[in-house]
């Protein structure tokens, strides 16, 4: 599996479990950066090196009418800060082809969106930028098919590629995590990240609004660290219930700590079974 650094942290196999976590869209400055502090110094409790996440624009929102952040051109400027003062990796989304050239100088990591994952161009040209691309698996297609999005952006001559889980549709709003998904998409060699919250989504579930399971986190965060992900992704807020995006399935700031301590104690032991069958 190859290594992937962004900034001084190294994902792979054999590095230390990454947390991808922060927000689900910028609320506004002083709550984005409020929750990089926050989720700083609950991951240096931890152990667990942050690459910070949130996002200038919700462009997927179930409704016309619902919250979609402050925009490219203030969002940028906001995670800028964030990365600049706190001294964080940050990630966020790229929806159009135009929108990668300004998102490549703010951030570390561009993310492709799941439903977005097969789009040639935006993918190509994310990828065009040197920086390192978080691919999202999109709900609609099964592990194997992410081979064809690394190819995409392995001709586009990068290969510093992250992939990530985030659930598969099983019917209507409702999405189920195969846990094969992680030995089979690692195969493919590039680390792969266990998206803990968008995992337990109910899309669309609340009409104009998508639902959620907040309550099942944990026990698939478990499952996935226990199957071998590299790292785990977790939208987080100080409180979901008045989140303007994604609240339903948004992790509270204070059921953090104890899923990163757990999640750590796992690790431990995936990589001690991992070392002994390599002996």
């Amino acid at each position: 599996m190859k290594e992937i650094t962004v900034n001084n942290i190294r994902i792979g196999t054999g590095n230390p479990l990454v947390l991808i976590a922060g927000p689900c869209v910028i609320e506004s400055e002083a709550q984005c950066f409020d929750a990089a502090m926050v989720l700083r110094d609950i991951a240096e409790q931890a152990g667990v090196p942050l690459i910070f996440k949130s996002s200038y624009d919700k462009a997927n929102r179930s409704s016309a009418d619902s919250f979609r952040g402050p925009g490219l051109e203030e969002g940028l400027r906001i995670l800028k800060r964030i990365k600049d003062d706190l001294f964080l990796p940050v990630l966020t989304d790229v929806h159009e082809v135009h929108q990668v050239a300004p998102v490549a100088q703010a951030v570390d990591v561009l993310q492709i969106p799941a439903f977005l994952c097969r789009q040639t161009d935006l993918v190509q040209e994310a990828a065009r930028s040197g920086k390192a691309i978080n691919i999202k698996k999109g709900q609609f297609m099964s592990p194997y098919e992410v081979s064809n999005v690394i190819e995409k952006i392995e001709r586009a001559g990068n290969s510093r590629i992250l992939l990530t889980e985030r659930g598969t549709c099983f019917g209507y709003n409702n999405l189920i995590v195969d846990m094969r998904s992680i030995p089979i998409m690692q195969n493919f060699g590039y680390p792969v990240i266990f998206d803990g919250t968008h995992s337990v989504q109910e899309p669309g579930k609340l009409g104009k609004s998508t639902g959620g399971s907040r309550e099942f986190i944990p026990y698939l965060v478990r499952a996935a660290v226990g199957a071998g992900c590299n790292g785990i992704f977790l939208e987080a807020h100080k409180n979901p219930i008045r989140a303007l995006s994604d609240g339903p399935n948004m992790l509270f700031f204070d059921d953090l700590p104890e899923l990163l301590r757990q999640a750590v104690l796992i690790e431990k032991v995936v990589h001690v079974k991992r070392t002994s069958t390599l002996a």
